[in-house]
Parts: structure tokens; sequence; C-alpha cells
């Protein structure tokens, strides 16, 4: 037991109390937003924007550089998910009240739909004009991250190139998985700014990846936060996809 509890946070004892400290923080938000977004709750935004903006400064600090731009995009993404949520939360809120002034029986029965009015976030399905932009978007992300790699010797020599190797040999499997997932991250938080149901499969697949990355960087309480992601999307999938159902119950009621 000594032994499993060494090899999980032995890392730790190298770390300042502070980094330690940040790192839980940022954990417990980003838990706690990946439930808010389960249940279609717009503080997802607000509060994962905590947790993000801790992992972009340790992460550059420990030099994790497609980690770190991965949620300096989310942050981005946050606040572009936040306006496009609270847009679509405004005008549910006036359908929702033109209905409770001329119900039917049959919305007076969507007692679960209107259970969940708080958050009033319509939700969609995929469609074909998405992937233009996901195709996009997944090829510069891996262009990009590959290019940050590529220059990290010059990066990790304080942006000097004197006496820097470079070359896509220095390349590791670390890296190749870091440009896969980012990718998948990147599509996912698009998607779900979007208010997107498959959204949610990306994050369970990139989620499962980043359990066994994490752990191979020594970040075990993040790689912990990926099981929980993992779970909680499987669920938060199914839980849109009965959203989805009866919202369209709902609207053509």
């Amino acid at each position: 037991m000594a032994e499993l509890l060494n090899w999980l946070f032995g890392q730790y004892a190298d770390y300042s109390t502070l980094f330690i400290a940040l790192e839980l923080i940022a954990v417990i938000f980003g838990v706690s937003s990946v439930l808010l977004a389960s249940k279609t709750n717009i503080l997802v935004f607000p509060i994962g924007l905590v947790s993000t903006a801790i992992f972009v400064y340790l992460l550059w600090k420990w030099q994790l550089f497609g980690d770190m731009f991965i949620n300096a995009y989310y942050s981005i993404m946050s606040i572009y998910g936040w306006i496009n949520w609270t847009q679509n939360k405004h005008n549910t809120d006036i359908k929702k009240h033109h209905d409770h002034i001329n119900p039917t029986s049959q919305q007076q029965d969507e007692h679960t739909y209107n259970a969940d009015a708080h958050s009033a976030i319509d939700v969609e399905h995929l469609n074909k004009k998405d992937l233009p932009i996901l195709t996009v978007l997944a090829a510069a992300t891996v262009a990009f991250v590959a290019l940050v790699y590529y220059f990290r010797p010059v990066i990790n020599n304080n942006f000097s190139f004197d006496g820097a190797v470079l070359g896509l040999h220095l390349f590791t499997w670390v890296d190749y998985t870091d440009m896969l997932t980012t990718a998948l991250f990147l599509m996912a938080m698009w998607l779900m700014a979007r208010r997107k149901i498959e959204h949610w499969l990306l994050w369970i697949i990139a989620d499962a990846i980043s359990v066994p990355l994490y752990f191979y960087k020594g970040l075990t309480f993040t790689a912990l936060q990926y099981v929980v992601f993992t779970l909680i999307a499987i669920w938060a999938y199914y839980e849109w996809q009965r959203r989805y159902r009866v919202q369209s119950h709902a609207a053509y009621a």
C-alpha cells in the first residue's frame, strides 16, 4: 500500500504547497463545472473559468504547453458559451412564458422538463453544417500543438535558438497523444458552447485517454479528475439525450 501511495503521490514531495492547493482547487471547480454542464446549468461557464485559469498558470509552470493551450482555449470558449447559452436561455424563457399563458394539456404533462426550467437551455444534435468547422478546428489544433512541441527546445531555452536541437525525432508518444486529446477537447468544447449533444462523446474518448496520460505525467490529482470526468460524461450524454426527447415532445405538444 505504501508503495502504491508513493507511486501515486510521491511526485508531490517536490511541489510547493501553493501548487498542490491550486491543483486541488482547479480539480474541484473542474468537476463542479462538468456536473453543471450535465444539467445544462449556465453556471458551468463561470465555474469552469476558475478551473481553466488556474490550470493555465500551473501547466505553464510545468511546461506542459499542449495542455496549457487547451485550458487557455477553454477559457475563451467558456466566455463564448456563456454568451450563447445566455441568449438561448432568454429566448427559451420567452417561449415558456407564452406557453404558461396559453398552456395545453400535453404541455402541462411535461413536468420533467419544467422541473429543470431554472436551466432553460435547449440542446441540439450535431448537423452537417458543423462538420467543416470541426475538421478545420481539428487540423489547426494538431498543427499548432505540433508546432509548439517542435519548438519546445527553443521555448525551454528561454526562447533562444542557441544550442537548441529541433526535429520530429524528438517527439514522444506523449506528444502525439497530447495532439490527439487536444484536438478532441477543443472540438468538444466548441460543440458544448453550441449546445450539441455529441460533444459528450468526444469528452468521453478524450477523458478516458487522459487518465493514463496524466498519471504518466505525474499529475495524480488531475488524472483522478479525468476518471470522474469520464464517468460523468457517460451519464451526461444519456441525460442530454433524455432532455432532447422531452424538449422535442414539449415543442410539438
